[in-house]
């Protein structure tokens, strides 16, 4: 014969007026919300008046990572910043005035409370002199003009001879097919270690050639593993004294030759 069972169910425990007391004291009061508001506001009102007084105005600006002329560059074009409050100081402020100064590549900011601005610049790196007729600029790793040279300086630099209808302008960067090319080549090659002495960089189509001061003349080919090629030079290099050429352009298989001519059989 069934039987019948009743299963109890749980019923939500109802709170007591212990209970309530505790939930009570933790909801904040109308007082300490009125408090709590009347801070904040006081809070916002003082910055508002440290941002519009000359408390935490700017009246020294401090600059790292370049020196000479190119530090004296980056404080004039910084200038117009000394007398703002460093609360009011946005980074546009900063990095904005400084990326029409042609040293700098980038930079970064910091508030020095109360009145100093700290900058750390990260400077172009040169890595040639570009030449035009009898006109010369120093160019950078990322191909940017970086200031005109009188003819003759930076002779330990190797050169990059443009064209006489190449547009040169200070601050700008040069045309990959106008000496960019050769200052990113230049570039990979410091990069890298390449220990051979260039005294010019030269395209034709695709093809780069470097001018060693040896004599040699370093034929690399395009753009392509050219961290491998530099590796593959500097390892033959030692061994081809006397050579015209060593041409790397296929670093599996790289030719030296006596005569200053297009190997044949390269394929």
């Amino acid at each position: 014969m069934g039987g019948v069972a009743v299963v109890p169910f749980p019923q939500r425990r109802r709170l007591g007026a212990p209970d309530l007391a505790r939930v009570a004291r933790l909801v904040p009061t109308g007082r300490v919300l009125l408090v709590a508001g009347a801070a904040l506001g006081a809070a916002g009102v003082l910055y508002l008046i440290a941002r519009e007084t000359p408390l935490f105005a700017v009246r020294s600006i401090e600059i790292s990572g370049v020196r000479g002329a190119a530090a004296a560059h980056v404080r004039e074009a910084l200038q117009p910043l000394e007398g703002k409050s460093l609360l009011a100081l946005h980074g546009s402020d900063v990095e904005g005035r400084l990326t029409a100064v042609p040293d700098v590549q980038s930079a970064t900011y910091d508030r020095a409370f109360p009145n100093t601005l700290r900058v750390v610049v990260v400077p172009e790196r040169p890595v040639a002199v570009i030449r035009q007729g009898a006109s010369a600029w120093l160019v950078s790793a990322r191909g940017r003009v970086l200031r005109a040279l009188p003819r003759g300086s930076a002779r330990a630099l190797p050169r990059i001879w443009l064209t006489r209808s190449a547009d040169v302008e200070i601050g700008a960067t040069v045309a990959p097919d106008e000496g960019g090319r050769a200052a990113a080549a230049l570039a990979t090659a410091r990069r890298v270690g390449f220990r051979g002495h260039v005294r010019d960089v030269s395209t034709t189509g695709d093809s780069l050639v470097f001018a060693l001061r040896s004599g040699l003349q370093l034929r690399l080919g395009d753009e392509q593993d050219l961290a491998l090629k530099f590796a593959v030079a500097a390892r033959i290099l030692p061994r081809v004294v006397g050579a015209a050429y060593l041409d790397v352009s296929l670093p599996a298989r790289p030719v030296a030759g006596s005569q200053n001519a297009q190997p044949a059989g390269r394929g």
